[in-house]
């Protein structure tokens, strides 16, 4: 009877030896005997090679092979980390080379000449030998992983775990623990009774009773004063502690911070959508709409002040479209000069302009098939507005220097956040481009107006910067939530997401307060004529400003910041880096100087 596993069965062997006969009757014995896949090699390389290329369960290895021995094979192969057994074979056997194998880790030594059953006998114990010894490397990462785990938990979990011997002695806490009972490292307090806190000394007593009844004391709640002296209020469970046996063995004692209370979300409602978070009735109709509008291929038109994620909407569309496999193009309109937008977007031929030293393909024969994404189309230049209608139109277009028309398929998606509509009255964007690009709107809500999802996003903001900082931040406190759901957001969603990360940085302790936000978060100003106001009405500037050009707009917005261009840019709501591509654009040139009349038309 066969007693082997059909694990040594389907064993991957590699047989090396000069000689051919050898190896084909290696082979044929094994095969026959039901082992395979076998791999065979003549010389040193050719072993080398093949143990790179895939893993074997045995390598049986000639002891003397051409220009190089087996024991050099054998170095090789320790030295690359390789753990499978290998049996070493020779026609000359002596005290040297059997010590040599040895050294260098050999399974085992066999002298030549090798019949059958000695093969089989060797190949067996060393294939048997391999499995228990993998069987005890899983087991072993196993128990490593599973204590890795238990460890992770147990220091990671925000309560507070305590572990009491018979003796209340400490024998485990974790590092919440420490911070409450105020544990020192270089003390090494292991007796309970000398912790004389609010904390300790309700741990002490909850602990005694256990040990004396043998029950549990549940939910027994005290007030403890924190560092700073605020107050926090402790829920604690103690029960008792029972090893395998069941052998009463001390206490465990969890204690819980319920000052703290964690944030309710609704799960039964859609919280996150391609990169968005927020769960308002607003944001539920714009995922709708994505995913409707997405399947559609024609243009959309993607608005929004700065900061609300127009971006993130392009690509949402794109993912939920059948382009999206193909590549999705994004072109910053605003920070790419008229000369240059138009061979970024359209290429151009070898010598058409000064400069053009190759051909080059521009974005929408690079979007071809896709989606091309025209973020801040509201900045692009009345040519390049003509060109966008006329690719629009006709879907060709011809590279700047070349005489024949270049034809692709590609779905255009644009977004701004300024008002076209006024742009257009203006005279400063075409009415039929606008309506080319405005097949569907996308109309992304300021923050300002969808103030349930700031609770949220403020969550999951934290919950991002806290692995990325490292940082023990479990939560956020009311009054802390209150001043971001009060704030009015004028940089949106974006701004949200720096003030956290900005918190998370302060924060020292588990929890982010007031005072980790800046100071127009901890006192909101109420929007007034006060030039030195900052904060922004609640209603969008649009609705307060319907007759200011975006020239006089800045301009203003300056002014009321005594020139900080930083504020200034929180102010309209802006990237700062966008605000000085539009000082540029727009020609100010003193920022500060009263603004000029402005012709409007009615």
């Amino acid at each position: 009877m066969d007693d082997q596993s059909p694990q040594e069965k389907d064993s991957r062997i590699l047989i090396v030896d000069d000689e051919q006969s050898i190896r084909l009757t290696f082979e044929m014995f094994l095969a026959r005997d039901g082992y395979g896949p076998i791999t065979t090699a003549s010389t040193f390389d050719e072993a080398l090679a093949a143990i790179k290329k895939q893993k074997f369960d045995l390598i049986i290895s000639d002891i003397v092979l051409e220009e190089k021995k087996g024991t050099d094979l054998l170095h090789a192969i320790r030295e690359s980390g390789i753990e499978c057994p290998v049996v070493m074979i020779t026609g000359f056997p002596n005290l040297d080379s059997a010590a040599a194998a040895v050294r260098y880790g050999a399974f085992d030594y066999i002298s030549k000449p090798v019949n059958k059953e000695t093969l089989l006998k060797f190949v067996r114990q060393a294939l048997k030998h391999w499995e228990l010894e993998n069987e005890k490397k899983k087991l072993q990462q196993e128990n490593d992983k599973f204590k890795r785990y238990l460890e992770t938990i147990f220091s990671s979990v925000r309560d507070a775990i305590i572990t009491i011997d018979n003796d209340l002695q400490i024998v485990q806490l974790n590092e919440t623990a420490k911070q409450w009972l105020r544990y020192s490292s270089s003390l090494r307090q292991k007796d309970l009774q000398s912790y004389q806190s609010e904390m300790g000394r309700a741990c002490l007593q909850d602990a005694q009773q256990v040990l004396a009844s043998g029950q549990a004391v549940r939910e027994h709640q005290i007030e403890s004063r924190k560092r700073d002296g605020n107050l926090r209020i402790i829920s604690l469970n103690a029960a008792p502690l029972k090893d395998g046996s069941d052998e009463f063995d001390g206490v465990v004692i969890v204690a819980r911070d319920i000052t703290l209370p964690t944030p309710v979300i609704d799960t039964g409602s859609r919280n996150y959508f391609h990169g968005y978070v927020g769960s308002s009735a607003s944001l539920h109709g714009i995922y709708t709409l994505i995913e409707n509008v997405g399947k559609v291929d024609t243009a959309v038109l993607v608005t929004g002040e700065s900061g609300t994620g127009k971006e993130l909407a392009a690509e949402a569309l794109h993912a939920e479209s059948m382009r999206r496999d193909r590549p999705l193009i994004k072109v910053d309109c605003a920070a790419i000069s008229e000369e240059l937008l138009e061979s970024e977007l359209f290429g151009h031929k070898k010598g058409s302009f000064t400069g053009a030293s190759s051909d080059r393909q521009g974005r929408l024969i690079l979007a071809d098939k896709g989606t091309l994404f025209l973020d801040e189309i509201g900045d692009i230049s009345p040519r390049m507005q003509l060109r966008l209608l006329r690719f629009l139109q006709e879907k060709t277009f011809t590279p700047v220097g070349q005489d024949t028309p270049v034809e692709v398929d590609v779905r255009i998606i644009a977004a701004t956040n300024v008002d076209l509509r006024q742009k257009i009255k203006e005279g400063s964007f075409r009415e039929d481009l606008y309506y080319r690009l405005k097949v569907v709107e996308v109309q992304l809500p300021p923050l300002r107006t969808i103030k349930d999802s700031i609770p949220i996003l403020a969550h999951h903001f934290l919950s991002l910067f806290r692995d990325k900082l490292k940082r023990n931040i479990y939560g956020i406190s009311d009054q802390a939530m209150a001043g971001l759901v009060r704030y009015s957001w004028p940089g949106n969603v974006r701004e949200l997401r720096h003030v956290i990360e900005r918190a998370c940085v302060l924060c020292a302790g588990t929890t982010i307060s007031l005072d980790h936000f800046p100071e127009e978060i901890q006192r909101p100003v109420p929007y007034d004529d006060d030039p030195a106001t900052l904060q922004l009405p609640t209603q969008p500037r649009a609705a307060l400003l319907p007759f200011v050009s975006e020239k006089d707009e800045i301009i203003e917005a300056i002014k009321r910041a005594h020139g900080n261009k930083a504020k200034a840019s929180r102010m309209l709501g802006i990237d700062r880096s966008t605000l000085y591509r539009k000082i540029r654009r727009l020609g100010i040139v003193d920022e500060t100087a009263a603004p000029t009349a402005t012709p409007h038309s009615n």
